[in-house]
């Protein structure tokens, strides 16, 4: 267990002020009634990455479909975003390196994990449903998204340079990328809006952590059970 010295904590604005401080170079630890769950270098990679996202989003969609041509004019212009997706697309993947460095290691399925394969175990996800008392920092359903996302990246990234460089390759590859990024990018984009509920309406306090890098003790306590005690040093039913 790591936690704040009692001398060091404060009350009121000034305790949350001192946990965002940490925040900053340092994670799992304990500040007050707060708990620092997210480093600042972990969130700064995770908005790269929504930004990046969302930029290749709405350059691609008016190049896909005319009915969404619209939105070319966010960006000057459906020949801007001719140019501009595919390098958002590499600031995208690269962006995603870093994260997938930054979080790998905490992203090991579980016995209990691969629960969350089954439909069952999904439903029980999106309903949040779940009790297990051995979550951790992670549970199974965020680290099937973290392993799918790193995967729909990789699809995305070399189905999209076969189209940006369609000359390079045979045609067979060529349409069979125009197929396989469409349907990457609607699965991935999917995710993302099951990942946005998740992190907002359907669990209150998590949005926080990505952007304070903090949570609540109740809010750990209720949704990472495992995780809690590990930093807190609380035994179990104590």
């Amino acid at each position: 267990m790591r936690s704040i010295p009692v001398a060091d904590q404060r009350s009121g604005s000034g305790m949350g002020d001192a946990a965002m401080a940490r925040a900053r170079s340092t994670e799992d630890v304990v500040v007050g009634d707060e708990i620092v769950r997210e480093r600042l270098s972990a969130r700064v990679v995770h908005w790269i990455v929504a930004l990046t996202f969302f930029v290749c989003l709405f350059t691609g969609l008016p190049i896909w479909t005319p009915y969404l041509g619209f939105l070319a004019h966010l960006f000057g212009g459906l020949h801007v975003c001719r140019i501009l997706h595919p390098w958002a697309g590499v600031a995208f993947a690269v962006a995603s390196v870093f994260m997938f460095v930054q979080w790998v290691s905490q992203m090991k399925l579980t016995k209990a994990d691969r629960e969350f394969i089954t439909p069952k175990g999904m439903l029980r996800y999106f309903q949040y449903r779940n009790e297990d008392a051995d979550v951790g920092k992670y549970n199974g359903g965020q680290k099937l998204l973290f392993w799918a996302a790193a995967l729909g990246t990789v699809g995305l990234l070399i189905t999209g340079l076969v189209i940006w460089f369609p000359l390079e390759f045979p045609q067979w590859v060529r349409e069979a990328s125009y197929l396989l990024h469409d349907a990457a990018f609607s699965l991935f984009f999917a995710m993302i809006i099951g990942h946005i509920y998740l992190g907002t309406a359907a669990e209150p306090g998590t949005f926080r952590s990505m952007i304070r890098g903090t949570v609540t003790k109740s809010w750990a306590r209720l949704h990472h059970p495992r995780w809690y005690r590990e930093v807190t040093g609380e035994k179990a039913g104590g």
